[in-house]
């Protein structure tokens, strides 16, 4: 259980009373539940989705769509305190630099937001409310699209650890310490396979729009090991900021295949 939560507080700020043992160990044993706390990262987000769409129409309280995908976009943000973002932005500053390997380390560790980084987290958070609009249901009535939304909501996140785990153990550390470190040396490609079975599990959970569940599965598998063999191309390995950023790809990614299949 010390594993489960110290990846829990660790990729989230739900706010649970649990004093986690810190060792390298404990996070690396950690990686195999990433994608269980994508799950419940997603139950909360679908919890949202049902809270603004369902209950306060109840209340005569209507938010429309425009405003539900922003309130949607913001949760999600919160509940992970934008810790992906911050990777996001400091992977973008570093990739798009042009510079070389070891110019572009010393840029992603640099805690100063550049302009690239800027822009790409813009363009980000942009992606993915303009696919949640598309998502938002316009009526109660139109129940296949709420259920799509709820499935986009709960694998968003699940699929988005996913990918960080393909990253952290199919891919080598860039830097001989970081934060990133312990999670990379000590996890294995058996914590892939545990993350994979459990996503399995998710997968069967989320038993609606199965169809899109697929397509969304079969491209985030191709574009994390693409991503991260072009990242590690060019700076001989990944960090702790491209787990980050690997996982706000593949969540926009995700919202992106709901909303056109």
């Amino acid at each position: 259980m010390n594993s489960f939560f110290t990846g829990l507080l660790f990729l989230t700020r739900i706010p649970v009373h649990y004093n986690a043992d810190w060792t390298p160990k404990a996070c690396g044993d950690s990686v195999k539940y990433f994608t269980l706390i994508g799950a419940v990262l997603g139950a909360v987000n679908v919890a949202a989705a049902y809270f603004f769409i369902v209950l306060l129409p109840l209340l005569h309280i209507y938010i429309p769509g425009y405003l539900g995908a922003f309130f949607l976009l913001l949760i999600s943000i919160i509940l992970t305190g934008a810790l992906h973002c911050d990777g996001y932005t400091d992977t973008m500053d570093g990739l798009l630099s042009g510079r070389d390997k070891n110019r572009m380390l010393i840029i992603m560790k640099d805690s100063h937001v550049g302009a690239h980084g800027v822009t790409a987290l813009f363009l980000l958070l942009l992606g993915k409310y303009s696919a949640l609009l598309c998502l938002y249901p316009l009526s109660l009535q139109n129940t296949n699209a709420l259920y799509l939304l709820y499935s986009a909501l709960f694998l968003m996140p699940a699929l988005g650890r996913l990918a960080m785990v393909i990253g952290i153990t199919m891919f080598p550390y860039a830097r001989k310490e970081g934060l990133g470190k312990a999670f990379s040396a000590h996890s294995s490609k058996r914590s892939l396979l545990t993350a994979s079975f459990i996503f399995i599990i998710v997968l069967i959970i989320n038993y609606h729009n199965l169809y899109q569940s697929l397509w969304a599965l079969l491209l985030t598998i191709i574009f994390s090991v693409a991503f991260c063999r072009h990242v590690t191309s060019k700076i001989g390995g990944l960090t702790g900021d491209v787990y980050g950023a690997v996982t706000e790809l593949v969540e926009l990614l995700v919202l992106i295949t709901f909303a056109i299949i």
